[in-house]
């Protein structure tokens, strides 16, 4: 890591100065620049009770409150060099907003950095700011800043040395949970559970597949899971010793469909603690010496072959692309898919089709216009906002349907959620359009091929359709086109959600799929 202290190096000496000395800067050259204004003063000390009188920022207090010490003042300076924040921010924040390790590369050399910040009102006779004025770091000699400069390395390197132990203790910890997990015992199992919790990301999505009955649900899901055993044991000679993997595995459906079909050997992985039941549905159906099951995060987990013949998963989520597993099937085909290797599915394809529905538009968003005789009309810009998962009724359907994105899975990216198309929606009936909804279709592109789909026009799923309604509903005429465009990407405050704008003839809509 960059020094954090100036280089000291700038100050230039004579050949027959002191070794151990450094002069006072003198009040005629480099003067200190107010952190929040443009004035200038001869020392530290005044500026510091210039900032504490004219802008409300009393350092000693700021010291005290978040226990600062010299590292982390330096992060507050640069911060506050780089941000230019309100000084009321930082001293009414409840934790310090500079802590980012960004903050300690070195910008310019200034007097704010040379200030003895570790002896800041530790006792009259040190260092520390006043109206009359404390001796600054100038006064310090060569020897004690390096001194400084020499304890912070230290520090950073004992850091440096502890992340790589604990990263090291973690790899460790790694290989006894799947020990652990492959002996079945119920006890271990927990011990696992506990040191699995602590180092994966996105804890609450996982832990949400922890409640059975999201299991239930999808078990139930008829058109879901018949499609999934139907691909796989109407195509069981593509599972004829072969190694199967079966990412977010669940309660072990899938896998106990391939090892039905055939397959030599199968591994299910899944972070949540499902898969604790997972391995007593295996062990009850005897197939323990077929299935091995893992609980862990896949991109973390090291498997215990090196390569597999055909992945298995059902990742899809509200919107085909919500919830965003699909990265975790596209790092398990890069790293673990032999080259000839199989998906299941292979192909997806998302879809919108025009609604109208002026009863249920009534209920959910004409509902704010008067509530108990009050008006609550301002609840609606946030109701439009968000897309609704519903089912839609058939004969809601208003327009033809339209396919806004088609997905190889044996070659599409991470980058797949993020895309953008232009597309003609032309009524079927008269009616007015009150919403766009969107909905998914599953390929299992095979010598057998299966399919299925979430839309409307199909037997309901899990997934129903994702609805978008629309602030400005128009009549449309049967015949009648009107153009449109969609573009979907990913939230940046969470990555499992989707941002989807939508443009409808002059009207511009913007979603949150969440």
């Amino acid at each position: 890591m960059a020094e954090a202290y100036p280089d000291v190096s700038r100050f230039s000496k004579s050949e027959d100065e002191d070794s151990d000395g450094w002069d006072e800067m003198e009040l005629g050259g480099e003067q200190t620049t107010c952190l929040f204004c443009s004035l200038q003063f001869h020392t530290i000390a005044v500026a510091l009770d210039h900032c504490r009188a004219e802008h409300g920022f009393d350092l000693l207090a700021l010291k005290n409150k978040y226990n600062m010490d010299c590292y982390s003042y330096i992060k507050m300076i640069n911060y506050i060099r780089l941000q230019k924040p309100d000084p009321k921010l930082l001293s009414d924040a409840s934790t310090a907003l500079w802590e980012d390790d960004c903050y300690l590369k070195p910008g310019e050399m200034e007097p704010w950095l040379m200030y003895d910040f570790d002896d800041l009102g530790s006792a009259p006779s040190t260092p520390h700011y006043a109206i009359d004025g404390k001796t600054p770091i100038s006064n310090l000699n060569f020897a004690e800043l390096q001194r400084h400069i020499h304890d912070l390395n230290l520090q950073l390197k004992q850091r440096d040395m502890l992340i790589e132990s604990y990263q090291k203790d973690m790899e460790k910890m790694k290989e006894v949970t799947r020990t652990i997990v492959d002996s079945g015992d119920s006890v271990q199992k927990q011990m696992a559970e506990t040191i699995n919790c602590s180092v994966t990301d996105s804890v609450d999505y996982f832990n949400s597949y922890s409640h059975f009955s999201i299991h239930h649900d999808m078990l139930n899901d008829k058109v879901r899971t018949d499609s999934y055993r139907d691909a796989i044991v109407n195509n069981a000679d593509l599972f004829q010793d072969k190694v199967v993997l079966d990412v977010g595995c669940g309660t072990g459906i899938l896998s106990m469909f391939c090892a039905k079909a055939g397959a030599k050997s199968v591994i299910g992985i899944d972070q949540s603690e499902v898969v604790y039941k997972a391995m007593d549905i295996v062990r009850d159906n005897n197939l323990q010496n077929k299935i091995q099951l893992i609980k862990g995060q896949l991109e973390k987990t090291n498997l215990p072959v090196e390569k597999v013949d055909i992945i298995v998963s059902e990742w899809m989520g509200y919107f085909l692309l919500f919830e965003g597993m699909l990265d975790s099937v596209i790092f398990a085909r890069d790293k673990f898919l032999n080259k000839d290797g199989l998906l299941f599915p292979n192909k997806c394809t998302i879809s919108l089709v025009g609604i109208s529905d002026q009863s249920r538009y009534n209920s959910l968003i004409d509902f704010w216009d008067s509530v108990y005789g009050f008006s609550m009309k301002c609840m609606k810009s946030e109701i439009l906002q968000e897309a609704s998962v519903e089912v839609i009724p058939k004969d809601k359907v208003l327009t033809n349907a339209e396919v806004v994105t088609d997905i190889d899975l044996m070659t599409c990216t991470t980058n797949t959620c993020n895309f953008q198309k232009d597309f003609v929606l032309t009524a079927v009936r008269d009616g007015v359009l009150t919403a766009v909804a969107g909905y998914f279709d599953t390929i299992f592109d095979l010598p057998n091929k299966v399919e299925f789909s979430t839309g409307p026009h199909a037997e309901k799923t899990h997934w129903q359709q994702t609805v978008f309604y629309l602030k400005d509903v128009m009549e449309l005429k049967e015949g009648q086109s009107i153009n449109c465009s969609v573009t979907c990407s990913r939230l940046k405050k969470n990555l499992r959600g989707l941002s989807v704008s939508l443009n409808i003839g002059n009207s511009k809509y913007e979603y949150i799929v969440d």
